[in-house]
Parts: structure tokens; C-alpha cells; sequence
């Protein structure tokens, strides 16, 4: 072979290969086109774009009256495309990016408009298409923001990209914080915002999604492709006033005895509406907040309230009546080894009701082990058809279990069949024992509580809830008559009668003091106490049941001075605001009745007042403020003229609308005294300087 032919078949060889080598890498792009060209389309489609779920704004949670108790309140995260079609072109940028800057900066005031215009032309020179502007932007903002240079251009052409982000926010704060509850991300629902997640939460959207430079994902396009679902509207039982009432007074009561934590729920008797349930807990000297609901889930012995359950199964069963004698021995009894005592000795020989009143432990130990101890499982058996051992099905979660013994159980001995009798050896959470008691002002009928009444979707009810009755009956009528006959007779001549007794209306129930056993050590060591206060009023036709509970109140302990005051501050409020409660008031003003002393105010409520109170009123002015003059013939109306360029005369007005009138022209008020408007340190009629003060004093 020659050099020639050598060369040759050289080249046809690597000519060979590289015509192999083409062939190969044309083979291998067609695989992967058409083959595998679905799978690896997919692939990249999902590492540059994808869909992202969009929070739809969830429900809000009202008080019975159609208050916010929670609600969503969308925020901004404001992003900037610097490359929108109003801006294409650098000419139409650069002419209106400082304008852009300057209303930034005054409208923001977190950067100067140097600053902002720095930042806007840099990131157009990177060509940012998602460039962070600002978070936490408002709606009310946003809407000012749309009217800047550049973003007034439109939603296509401005480059103005609001990402909606939606704020939970409980704009009565800490009322009934732990009833309305919270969802966060890896924490058990709590409260209605758990229970009722499916409903409040709606339904996401999907919007689809590009990564550009530096990982960040914007949308692709400007309109959501999957629109999110609001969520619905949960009505609830709560009555705000009411649960302001219940807080307050709680609190007050907490830190008056340096108790650990306490609870008030308040039950609307006829349909188990759960008006207030307070709950504080101690978190530093004198500082109370709502950390747990001790309400509904902390079960612990109830102590002497209990005995309400023990009289009922004893009268039931025909054991005794309410007039039977009881030696209560000078307050003791001894089981055993054991003596029970009451917290007061002396007691003698008493009617079965005197020993309710004077909530006496020896008397109904030794009355139900008396009657039971041969058959305990009588006495038990009454107590679970009472329904005593079973939750009671809440519409929140949370609940404590109850427990009621009986004979088979491991712990059971031969004392406790007698401190059953009054409250110890068993656990029942604040909320099972007033519902018990509710029961009884009920007239026998027991239902389980009520927190939420409906659903609504854009105001369209979708779901109604009323109370699931638990039992018809829970005892005879005539054991329910004595029963609340005697609940009244604690508060009239019994335990509760210094503290809760009052002359406008009657209040029935029963009083409780129970020591608090200290785990596995039991009650050997420090003792501390659970005060407690269960009952409804009015006495004579129920509307409310109430229940106070108190754990380790430093100092006095005994339920009368520490749970009462509480029972009663609650209760007188509510009464004085209920006119349903009572109806010996007159409705109108008749005869000779002299004009009440009245307030210069706004015309509409002075109007709505004289209205409701029936009252002949001659209105010669309608302007918005007014000034009410007593006349013989009933209520002349003279007008306050109001100019807001001079001082408005604003005497005899009272200090809410005295306030309002002169914020809203401008001048800043400071104040002295109460009552009505008397003097003004700027004459009416003066021009107004906005900003300048001017002193009112009121009498």
C-alpha cells in the first residue's frame, strides 16, 4: 500500500466516524423531541414556571350583634415592572420617574426622593421586571398609590403589581381571645377559627408563576388565573358589651386576690347561647391575660356546688324532703377514720334545706351515705342520668372530660361515696357544671351550650345552629321546685346573702369552696382553694345562668367573698341594660313630668332619644348639632351654627361631642372637668387656626 492510498483510507475512516458521530447526535435529538419531548418539556416547564396556591380572604368571625370579633384585613406586597408598555420607551421613563420618586417619599417618608429615584432608575437599568417596592402596604394606601406618575398609566401599562396578602386581626383584642381561637401553620386549631376552619378558610386560587433572575418568582400574568373563594361568616353567641363586662370584672376580682387564673361564662338560659366566657390567667405581679380556656377545659373537683346534684337524686329518689331534719352533729361527721367538717361549726339539728343554704359538708355526707352506702350504685347510676359524666358535644374543641365514679371503679372506697356528696373524688370543668345549673332554671330541660348560631356566605345564611337538647327532663317537676327554691334561699338568707343579695331582682345559686388537691401529693401539702359561684337570675323567670371560678385567691378564700363579687358586678350590668328583665319601668314621660337634663349633641340621636322616651319636641333648626331647650310644652330644639372656618359654639354639649366637633375643624381640645360644656377658651364665632388649642372646661 502506498503513502497515497494510506492517507485515503485515513480520511474515509475519521469521515466515517464523524458521519456517525452526526448521525448519532441527530438520533439522540430526535429521542428526546419526540420520545421523551413531553417529559422534558414538563420538566422545564416546572424549574421556570408553576402554579402557586393564592390565599382567598377568610371569613370573619361577628358577635351576635354583627361586630367584628375577627377579621381579615388585606395587606400589599407593592412590586414594580420596569418594563411595562407605558414605560417601554426610556423617553417615557425617565420623564416621569423623578415625579414617581418625589410622591414616593413624601407619601412613604422612609427614603429621599433622591434615594428613591437612585433605586428606581438602577433597577431599570437592570431591567427588574418584579422590582420590591414596599410591604405591608394598606388597601387604603394602594389606592392612593395607583394615582402616582408612572402607576396611574393603568394595571397593564404602570407596572404596579399589588401581591395580596391577608392580616387575621381581632379588632376588639384580647375579648374572648381563646374562644374566637387562631390557625397557624403547624399548630393545632384552637377555638372557632379551628372548629370552624373549613368554612372560614374558603377555598385557595391558582396563579401561574415565573422564576427570574435571582430566584424570584413573578406572575406571569397580571390577572389571577384561579380566582380564591372568600370564606364565610361565622355569627357567634357572644354579646360584646356583655364580654367586656365578664373581663373586666374578672380581671378586677384576679388581681384583688392574687388568685392563679380564673373563668365567668354566662349562659342565656331558654336557648344556651353563650352571651361572655372570660378566662385570665396570672402571667406576672398584678398582669392578667387570656392564655387558656380554664372554661371549658379544665376539669377539677367542683366542691360544694355539686351538692346541688347530690339533693336532687336524694329528693328524687324519695329519700328525703326538703323539710327532713339532719343532725349536722356541730358540723361533723365521721366516715370511718375520717371526719368531714364544715367550713363553719356549730350546725346543729337542720332541715334538708337549711343545709343547702348554709352549704353544710357534714349534713349531705352524711345524708347520702346514710341512704346509699348499701347501694352506692343507686346513687351513681342518678348521677350519669343526669347526663353528669358525659361531654357535652361543643362546637370548639377543647373540651375537659368529666369524671363520675362509681363502685367498679379502681379508686373507689368507703369515703367516697360521702365526699362525692359534696363535690370531691370527681372532676367537671366550669362550663358542665352551668349547664347543669342552667338546667334547672330551665325547669328541668338541659341543653348543651351554644357558641355559634350561623354561617353566612355574602350575607346569605348557609348553615343555622340551635342548642342540641341534651334531655327533656332531667328530674320531676316537683324536685325542680324545691330545688330552685332552694338555690334562692342561699342568696336570700343562706351563704351567698351578704354579697349577692339586692333589692331590684332575685338571684338563685349556690356557692362553692373546694380545696385543690396538689397531684400525688393530694391535700397534704400547702392548702390553696377553688372559690366558685354558680346560679341565674332573674330568680322568679330566668334569662341568665352564670357561673365564677376562681383558682388559689390569696387571703380570703370562701366563694361568697371572692367568686360573688364578680356574680353580682356582672349581673347588676346586665340587668340594668336588659329591659326585657323587668317591667315595672314606665315607657314614657307623662303628665307634669319635668324635661330631664339633656346634652347639646348631634341632631339625629337627639331626635331618636326624645322618640323612645315619648317626648313632643320642636326642632326650629336642622342643622347637625343642636341644643335642647326645656319649654312648658315639652322640648324646644335650637340649632349650633357651624362654620369651619370659625369656632363652633359648643356649650352644653358633652364631652364626646364637644371633642368630635373641634377635632374635626382642626383645633386641638384639652379638657378639664365632666359633665356638660360650660366655658370655652375661644370665643365662638373666631376664626379658626388649625392646630390651636382650646380649653373646655365642663361641669
Amino acid at each position: 500500500m502506498n503513502i497515497r492510498t494510506d492517507i485515503l483510507l485515513r480520511v474515509y475512516i475519521a469521515f466515517g466516524l464523524i458521519v456517525l458521530l452526526a448521525f448519532a447526535v441527530l438520533f439522540k435529538l430526535f429521542h428526546l423531541q419526540v420520545t421523551e419531548g413531553a417529559k422534558w418539556r414538563a420538566m422545564a416547564d416546572s424549574l421556570s414556571t408553576r402554579y402557586v396556591n393564592v390565599e382567598a380572604v377568610r371569613g370573619n368571625i361577628l358577635s351576635s350583634d354583627g361586630s367584628f370579633l375577627a377579621t381579615s384585613v388585606p395587606e400589599y406586597e407593592l412590586r414594580f415592572d420596569l418594563k411595562a408598555g407605558g414605560i417601554e420607551k426610556d423617553k417615557d421613563f425617565y420623564e416621569r420617574v423623578d415625579s414617581l420618586a418625589e410622591r414616593l417619599s413624601l407619601f412613604f417618608r422612609d427614603k429621599t426622593e433622591r434615594q428613591y429615584t437612585n433605586l428606581l432608575r438602577q433597577a431599570r437599568r437592570e431591567g427588574s421586571r418584579y422590582f420590591l417596592l414596599k410591604r405591608n402596604v394598606s388597601h387604603q394606601q394602594l389606592k392612593q398609590i395607583k394615582t402616582f406618575p408612572i402607576f396611574n398609566l393603568g394595571k397593564y401599562k404602570g407596572g404596579l403589581i399589588a401581591v395580596q396578602k391577608n392580616n387575621r386581626i381581632l379588632p376588639f383584642k384580647g375579648l374572648a381571645a381563646r374562644t374566637i381561637g387562631y390557625k397557624n401553620v403547624h399548630v393545632q386549631p384552637v377555638g372557632l377559627e379551628g372548629a370552624y376552619g373549613d368554612y372560614i378558610n374558603g377555598e385557595s386560587g391558582r396563579r401561574l408563576m415565573q422564576r427570574i433572575a435571582g430566584g424570584i418568582w413573578m406572575p406571569v400574568n397580571k390577572d389571577i388565573e384561579i380566582a380564591p373563594k372568600d370564606g364565610a361568616d361565622i355569627i357567634s353567641t357572644i354579646d360584646i358589651n356583655i364580654q367586656d363586662v365578664a373581663q373586666n370584672a374578672l380581671r378586677k376580682q384576679l388581681i384583688k386576690s392574687d388568685a392563679d387564673h380564673g373563668c365567668v361564662i354566662l349562659m342565656e338560659v331558654s336557648t344556651g347561647e353563650i352571651k361572655a366566657i372570660a378566662n385570665a390567667t396570672r402571667v406576672s405581679e398584678g398582669i392578667y391575660e387570656e392564655k387558656l380556656n380554664y372554661a371549658i377545659a379544665e376539669s377539677a373537683e367542683p366542691g360544694s356546688t355539686f351538692k346541688l346534684a347530690s339533693y336532687m337524686a336524694a329528693l328524687e329518689d324519695n329519700k328525703v324532703d326538703t323539710n327532713s331534719l339532719i343532725d349536722c352533729q356541730g358540723g361533723t361527721y365521721k366516715v370511718y377514720r375520717h371526719t368531714i367538717k364544715d367550713s363553719h361549726l356549730g350546725n346543729g339539728i337542720l332541715t334538708v334545706k337549711q343545709a343547702f343554704e348554709q352549704s353544710s359538708n357534714a349534713a349531705v355526707a352524711k345524708l347520702i351515705h346514710q341512704n346509699y352506702r348499701d347501694n352506692p350504685r343507686q346513687f351513681t347510676d342518678h348521677l350519669y342520668k343526669l347526663h353528669l359524666n358525659k361531654k357535652l358535644g361543643l362546637q370548639i374543641p377543647g373540651e375537659g372530660s368529666p369524671l363520675i365514679k362509681n363502685p367498679d371503679s379502681k379508686s373507689w372506697s368507703g369515703l367516697t361515696l360521702p365526699q362525692m356528696a359534696y363535690g370531691y373524688e370527681m372532676k367537671m370543668t366550669p362550663l358542665q357544671m352551668l349547664t347543669f345549673y342552667n338546667s334547672v332554671a330551665n325547669n328541668g330541660k338541659m341543653i348543651a351550650p351554644l357558641f355559634v348560631k350561623e354561617i353566612r356566605r355574602l350575607g346569605n345564611t348557609i348553615e343555622s345552629f340551635t342548642a342540641n337538647v341534651i334531655d327533656e327532663k332531667i328530674c320531676s317537676d316537683a324536685t325542680i321546685g324545691k330545688l330552685q327554691a332552694m338555690l334562692e334561699g342561699v342568696v336570700e338568707i343562706g351563704t351567698g346573702k351578704e354579697v349577692i343579695k339586692n333589692s331590684l331582682y332575685k338571684v338563685a345559686g349556690k356557692t362553692g369552696t373546694a380545696q385543690i388537691a396538689n397531684g400525688a401529693l393530694g391535700y397534704r401539702t400547702k392548702r390553696s382553694y377553688q372559690a366558685s359561684f354558680v346560679g341565674y337570675f332573674p330568680a322568679d323567670k330566668p334569662k341568665y345562668s352564670m357561673i365564677v371560678v376562681l383558682n388559689n385567691p390569696k387571703g380570703a378564700y370562701y366563694a361568697a367573698l371572692v367568686a360573688g363579687p364578680v356574680f353580682r358586678e356582672v349581673a347588676d350590668k346586665v340587668y340594668a341594660n336588659d329591659k326585657a328583665m323587668y317591667s315595672h319601668v314606665q315607657e314614657r314621660l307623662v303628665g307634669n313630668t319635668k324635661l330631664p337634663s339633656s346634652k347639646a349633641g348631634q341632631n339625629q340621636a337627639t331626635r331618636q332619644v326624645y322618640k323612645s322616651l315619648g317626648i313632643k319636641a320642636f326642632y326650629a333648626s336642622n342643622s347637625e348639632f343642636i341644643h335642647p331647650v326645656d319649654t312648658s310644652n315639652g322640648a324646644s330644639v335650637r340649632g349650633v351654627i357651624v362654620n369651619s372656618k370659625q369656632v363652633p359654639d359648643i356649650s352644653g354639649m358633652g364631652l364626646k361631642d364637644a371633642i368630635f366637633l373641634l377635632s374635626d375643624f382642626g383645633l386641638r381640645p384639652i379638657v378639664k372637668g365632666s359633665g356638660k360644656v360650660v366655658k370655652q377658651s375661644l370665643e365662638a364665632g373666631t376664626r379658626i387656626i388649625k392646630g390651636y388649642p382650646i380649653t373646655i372646661e365642663l361641669k
